[in-house]
């Protein structure tokens, strides 16, 4: 994904804040904390978890599909790549 190495910092400065949001989610069931809060923590991280996943879709289909200049092999194959994750998400 070269066209992310101009976002890269940002993008892993959002990865760095969800796995401390993971780790708050360990120490929250370790601890027994009270299980709304636990239940906040996990919403938040999955609300954080699509952030980036949005942000990375957006990159892809900007660059790989909609980008002017592709030749068709290549927006086909961005946009299957792009429809997999879909999928898979979807699950």
């Amino acid at each position: 994904m070269a066209h992310t190495k101009a976002a890269k910092d940002e993008l892993l400065k959002r990865v760095k804040r969800i796995a401390g949001q993971v780790q708050a989610i360990e120490r929250a069931l370790d601890r027994e904390a009270d299980c709304a809060k636990t239940l906040h923590l996990v919403a938040a991280t999955r609300g954080a978890i699509n952030g980036l996943l949005d942000e990375i879709i957006e990159d892809h289909a900007r660059e790989h599909v909609a980008k002017a200049g592709l030749t068709d092999q290549e927006r086909a194959q961005g946009l299957e790549e792009l429809l997999e994750a879909i999928r898979r998400y979807s699950k």
